[in-house]
């Protein structure tokens, strides 16, 4: 008997689920209907900023997976369809199409991939015209078409994270006056304050105003009701165009009305397998799930397509008669603003703290070339190793071409459970054009290393 597999969310998670599970089971014995509220699927997110920015061509080229292609591969994907309420004990959805027609949906297996949703706060005219959030293709669009109306000359840029350092960049690349507001003292708050400092400098000596420490009141707008002006505690910011880039929140108002359970962040929790908790039919992945931090052993909601891809594919083999499962992150990220690398993995120190582990640090300049290479470019390198044992907790590093990618260098060592001291003795790649003969990670290293057995020697 033919089961159903009911999708809810086309984008990574869900439409890497549904075709995953498709690759394992044929049509006759597993239909699949997909439903997605938007316009686009299987879409790459993260590249918005740099299509808004010119670096790369957009909407078509950031769509992995077109829903013409998903549907030749027996997959019934519904655009513009809105699933409405989930009813678990009946095993049904109930959507609404772009005319407006509800109807209920029965599944044997249901996949929730309904993503994120970015924060956007309930302050003043934060809904007026000219006023943009960065999630889908379509606020890409509109974003596109903002710029492109004349005396466009000036964005204020809400939110210091990645979102908003990549958008003040696809601002600059614009030629428009660009301010950046951000309520903590520094941008990159996933960073430590010292490292944020290092963007905050890249950004203003890019040409960025940045306005740190102060608060969103409202947006101000003018007598056409656009966007004029961002107020904050204290100053008005003149705005041609204002982006807002606070972050997101899991999307699980749906799951919530279900009963379904929900973590401290927002997100849906599941099992290694990525089953929600308690059920024996429903899966959940991506942005709208809270994962385990392999480092501190906390749940935490992290969202990147790149997770989003594996929980899909895991879903879908066991969906489709296999077994795998999904051990956990350890909160790799990376990032740029024109030619500033930004990159971390594992725990800041604050997070250190939370999670009840007393640490060491050490902070290194290096290059990314052997000094005597042409264009050897300078970055600094941080890294929080545990007390006594030495364990690498995390690894940040702010600096120009060449920096970025070596923080995978500490992902993996977190992930193996290395010590620094270990780190120290990895056989990495070595040519002058590509590194120093130590490489910047493990110069920190050593200096962690030196710095732990100072500490063990002080008692």
């Amino acid at each position: 008997m033919t089961e159903r597999l009911v999708v809810i969310g086309g984008d990574a998670a869900g439409m890497s689920a549904a075709s995953q599970a498709r690759r394992r089971r044929a049509a006759d014995d597993l239909e699949i209907v997909a439903f997605e509220r938007g316009h686009h699927t299987s879409y790459s997110a993260c590249g918005i900023p740099y299509w808004i920015g010119g670096a790369t061509q957009g909407p078509d080229a950031l769509v992995a997976r077109t829903a013409a292609e998903h549907r030749a591969r027996a997959i019934d994907l519904r655009l513009g369809t809105e699933v409405t309420q989930i009813d678990p004990e009946r095993g049904r959805v109930r959507s609404r199409d772009a005319a407006g027609t509800e109807q209920w949906t029965g599944y044997d297996q249901l996949v929730i991939a309904t993503g994120a949703v970015p924060v956007r706060p309930p302050l003043p005219g934060i809904d007026a015209p000219g006023v943009h959030g960065v999630q889908t293709l379509d606020d890409g669009e509109a974003v596109l078409r903002g710029l492109g109306r004349e005396g466009v000359r000036r964005a204020v840029v809400v939110g210091g994270g990645y979102i908003g350092v990549e958008m003040a960049e696809a601002m600059l690349r614009h030629g428009l006056d660009v301010t950046l507001i951000d309520r903590n003292e520094q941008p990159m708050t996933t960073l430590d304050p010292d490292m944020g400092r290092l963007v905050r400098d890249a950004l203003e000596g890019l040409g960025v105003r940045v306005v740190s420490g102060t608060s969103v009141r409202a947006v101000l707008t003018g007598d056409d009701g656009r966007a004029g002006a961002v107020a904050t505690d204290d100053a008005e910011h003149p705005a041609d165009l204002v982006v807002l880039g606070l972050g997101v929140r899991p999307q699980t108002g749906l799951a919530a009305e279900a009963g379904l359970p929900l973590g401290a962040h927002g997100g849906l929790l599941t099992d290694r397998a990525m089953r929600v908790l308690g059920t024996g039919n429903v899966w959940s992945g991506g942005d709208c799930v809270e994962v385990l931090n392999l480092v501190s052993g906390a749940m935490q909601h992290i969202a990147l397509g790149t997770h989003a891809n594996k929980h899909g594919r895991i879903i879908g083999i066991n969906i489709g008669g296999g077994y795998a499962t999904f051990p956990g992150v350890v909160g790799t990220a990376v990032s740029k603003v024109c030619d500033v690398e930004i990159a971390r993995t594992g725990l800041k120190e604050s997070q250190a703290r939370a999670a009840g582990l007393q640490y060491v640090t050490a902070v290194i300049e290096s290059t990314s070339r052997a000094g005597y290479y042409p264009d050897a470019a300078l970055m600094t390198v941080k890294i929080l190793a545990e007390r006594r044992t030495g364990r690498l907790l995390g690894l940040q590093i702010v600096g120009r071409e060449g920096a970025a990618k070596r923080v995978d260098i500490g992902a993996v060592a977190l992930t193996a459970g290395m010590t620094v001291e270990q780190m120290i003795g990895l056989d990495l790649g070595y040519a002058p054009p590509f590194s120093p003969v130590w490489d910047p990670v493990l110069v920190a290293a050593r200096k962690a290393a030196d710095a732990v057995a100072a500490d063990s020697a002080a008692g």
